[in-house]
């Protein structure tokens, strides 16, 4: 998926071999240690190639390899989400500067951490709720609900959503992103819809250029907890109900509480997310003083500069050794 991504903004992408000891069985450990020797191989080879001033890492059992072939080199981490993968707190130990999307973060590490907030693409904040719907075809009178699960889809969000569809198609108008792996089920699942609610439900496999717009038309999402809603909810003021991911070990309960502390997030468990989803919907519909207030409490976490403070660290950093 990266380098669709990458590619698409044309910068040039190599990857390295590389694969996960934490949580791994017997059987494949000795395998995945074996990859990770390739990728260091392969990361000297891309380090003599590329000559960098600085490394950037935001995580994952990639970084492994790459931080060890590379550790003369002036070292950068991003801390996407509130608290730090194993792959992050290991590299902490020998990083020059670690950033982080909240201060929150500092508890779970010993080094300094410096706050920018989650960066997000520059492009989002050029959407309006008017530009929006008018984007993506919605009305402007009725409410919208935007359902997100992924790149890759969430099953148990679609499965919820489409068994309360046509209630939820009385009140509002649903912008479903059902993920590339769900839509052909999706799709067959909601060819039962009348006419009528057709015109309400606009379904997409996945969106990049218009997701911007998605979160700008709504007025509240049914989302996972990723890191990425810690920084497009606030920067939207986004009231959301969120459905941590059960097998992401607990990182997104984590990101879910800290906006639910906030009184900026509604947080429900995955498993009773189809018996709890429409009711959800239907308290938020009637409540406009508690979305305002979960839209100020947003708006107070939003760093909107944040990839662009980012950047300043990096190019310090490549500065100080220059």
């Amino acid at each position: 998926m990266e380098a669709e991504l990458v590619g698409r903004e044309g910068v040039p992408f190599a990857s390295i071999p590389a694969a996960g000891l934490h949580g791994v069985g017997l059987r494949s450990l000795p395998r995945n240690m074996a990859q990770l020797v390739r990728g260091f191989v392969a990361s000297r080879r891309l380090l003599r190639e590329f000559n960098p001033d600085v490394l950037f890492f935001t995580g994952g059992y990639l970084a492994g390899p790459m931080a060890l072939a590379g550790k003369a080199v002036p070292t950068a981490l991003y801390v996407p989400d509130i608290e730090p993968g194993l792959a992050l707190k290991t590299l902490a130990r020998f990083a020059d500067r670690i950033c982080v999307t909240s201060a929150r973060t500092q508890k779970y590490l010993r080094q300094s951490v410096a706050v920018t907030g989650y960066p997000v693409r520059a492009e989002l904040s050029q959407w309006t709720k008017q530009r929006g719907r008018l984007a993506l075809g919605l009305e402007e009178d009725l409410p919208v609900l935007l359902v997100a699960g992924g790149s890759k889809g969430a099953r148990s969000i679609n499965e919820a959503l489409i068994a309360h569809l046509p209630a939820l198609l009385e009140v509002t108008q649903v912008v479903h992103v059902t993920g590339q792996g769900e839509s052909q089920t999706v799709a067959a699942a909601t060819a039962h819809l009348t006419q009528q609610q057709q015109r309400r439900y606009h379904r997409h496999a996945f969106l990049h250029e218009d997701m911007g717009a998605a979160l700008a038309a709504a007025d509240f999402a049914v989302m996972r907890a990723g890191a990425s809603v810690l920084g497009e909810l606030p920067l939207f003021g986004l009231p959301a109900i969120l459905v941590p991911y059960p097998h992401a070990w607990h990182y997104q309960w984590i990101n879910a509480r800290y906006l639910a502390e906030h009184n900026a997030a509604v947080v429900i468990e995955d498993a009773a997310l189809r018996g709890e989803l429409l009711s959800t919907v239907q308290s938020l519909l009637r409540e406009p003083a508690k979305r305002l207030a979960m839209h100020d409490a947003l708006r107070s976490l939003a760093h909107p500069e944040a990839a662009h403070v980012l950047a300043g660290q990096l190019l310090e950093l490549g500065g100080h050794r220059a």
